[in-house]
């Protein structure tokens, strides 16, 4: 299995990644909301007064 970061082998302490930085920068993808599926906003329910 290579590494989805860098293309390595990956390793087995931080599989599928083959470092923890790969493990660093994926997880940084993730926080940035790289990975998001594009679609509508969300409307807020309207508040009942």
């Amino acid at each position: 299995m290579a590494c989805p970061i860098c293309g390595k082998p990956a390793d087995e302490k931080y599989r599928p990644f083959c470092s923890r930085r790969c493990a660093d920068i994926d997880l940084a993808h993730w926080l940035r909301g790289d990975y998001r599926i594009p679609g509508e906003p969300i409307a807020e329910k309207e508040k009942e007064d």
